[in-house]
């Protein structure tokens, strides 16, 4: 092929030997130098013209760009996703009783372990039952002698009975006989009755424990006069169940509603959410709850409302008082897509995604929502079926880069059942590309 070389440099003439002239002597060896060197600067200048050519022909032939970024992508599928809500609580026992004496008297001994574990029934304190054993026995006493006055009684009235019928005795006399029998048997039972009364303040000198539960200290000690129910003597509280009280954020309740009208939240009927409990350490406590009651009024000092839980607690393992994390499950949000965390990247505008398509990735602005367990619930922005890249973002260097799709990472759009829902906060990336970092709500 032949190559025509174009030289834009200054012209150049090659001249032949000069002509001798005076003082020539000596010149043919210069004059052969000055045109050797002429002969090298237009060689030179036809290769550098050829070099620039070639540059120009690759550069009207095509731009050679970056390789395809390698990326792995999921596909967006539809589902009906578990809601559960977090809240602080605090544990209370379901009853707190308040043991007194019933009579009056001196403490003998003290019958249970404070802080230990009692029984229904069990005796917490012996009072001195001497004064009440006395009267008893005269109660006794007054029983038997009203007793034997209503047989009196009652024998007269029998044997006035046929005279006064024959009216061999004045019905005065009769009438006198059956008073005095009714009179002998109202005696006869409030002599009972006073007995009863006296056997009663005897079994009460033990007092005995009125619920199941956990003990607190002894107010009293052995040997204490205590003067009947004005003194308190102990408290006990009932642990099984315990009741978890926590107020429940009137945002929440808000968004709640809200998010029904709409059709994107479907609460437990009667809202009965179940409850599960988070201890301090961080371990889930094994045994779920049910939600009692939430109230009508919100606090005006917290501005939630007061909620009430109950949870068996056969073993003791909960102790009224201890702080908890509350969380409520049952909600479900129906038809739900979830993305990775890792996949919503914010950017000047707001949050978007990349989404594979014709080979290019082509950014999608998003709306999340809540953000469950390692995912975003995307609100609106993307539809079932889109495939959008959760690896590879930080290859992508603007907006429509060719991408090569890899291997898609395990579990694909599917998120966590029961994820808690995640506060919000999170640091936002600089403005632009070419990086974009993962969002936070």
């Amino acid at each position: 092929m032949k190559h025509h070389h174009r030289f834009d440099g200054p012209a150049v003439a090659v001249l032949g030997p000069l002509p001798a002239g005076p003082g020539a002597r000596g010149r043919p060896a210069r004059s052969s130098s000055i045109a050797a060197t002429l002969l090298a600067l237009v060689a030179a200048s036809v290769t550098l013209a050829g070099c620039g050519d070639a540059s120009h022909a690759q550069a009207a032939g095509g731009h050679a760009g970056p390789p395809p970024a390698a990326v792995a992508v999921i596909a967006l599928a539809a589902s009906n996703l578990p809601m559960s809500y977090e809240y602080v609580g605090q544990t209370a026992g379901s009853r707190d009783v308040e043991v007194r004496a019933r009579v009056a008297g001196i403490v003998l001994k003290r019958n249970f372990v404070e802080g230990g574990a009692v029984r229904q029934g069990q005796s917490l304190y012996t009072i001195d039952p001497a004064p009440f054993q006395v009267a008893l026995a005269k109660a006794d006493a007054d029983v038997a002698s009203a007793e034997a006055r209503l047989a009196q009684a009652t024998r007269t009235l029998a044997r006035l009975k046929p005279l006064s019928e024959a009216r061999a005795v004045s019905q005065r006399d009769a009438d006198d006989a059956a008073s005095a029998e009714a009179v002998a048997r109202a005696d006869l039972k409030s002599a009972q009755a006073r007995r009863a009364e006296a056997a009663l303040n005897l079994d009460y000198t033990k007092v005995a424990a009125p619920i199941t539960g956990a003990v607190s200290r002894s107010l009293v000690s052995e040997g204490t006069l205590v003067a009947g129910p004005s003194t308190l003597l102990t408290t006990l509280t009932q642990t099984n169940p315990v009741k978890v009280r926590f107020g429940i954020a009137e945002t929440d309740q808000l968004r709640w509603r809200t998010e029904v009208a709409a059709g994107q939240l479907q609460l437990p009927p009667h809202e009965a959410f179940a409850v599960e409990l988070k201890l301090a350490d961080g371990s889930v406590y094994p045994r779920k709850g049910k939600l009692l009651f939430s109230d009508t009024r919100v606090s005006g000092s917290t501005g939630t409302v007061e909620a009430e839980a109950e949870v068996p607690n056969p073993d003791g393992v909960l102790k009224p008082g201890q702080f908890v994390r509350v969380r409520l499950t049952g909600a479900t949000m129906p038809q739900a897509l979830v993305v990775p965390t890792r996949a919503v990247l914010e950017g000047p505008q707001g949050k978007f995604v990349y989404v594979a398509a014709g080979g290019k990735a082509l950014p999608k602005p998003v709306q999340v929502g809540e953000q469950v367990g390692d995912g975003w619930v995307i609100n609106g922005g993307l539809a079932a079926g889109d495939q959008v890249i959760v690896d590879g973002m930080a290859r992508i260097f603007f907006p429509g880069a060719p991408i090569v799709v890899a291997q898609a990472p395990a579990g694909g759009a599917s998120a966590p059942a029961g994820g808690a829902r995640a506060p919000a906060g999170g640091a936002r990336a600089p403005a632009g590309p070419p990086v974009a970092k993962a969002a936070s709500k």
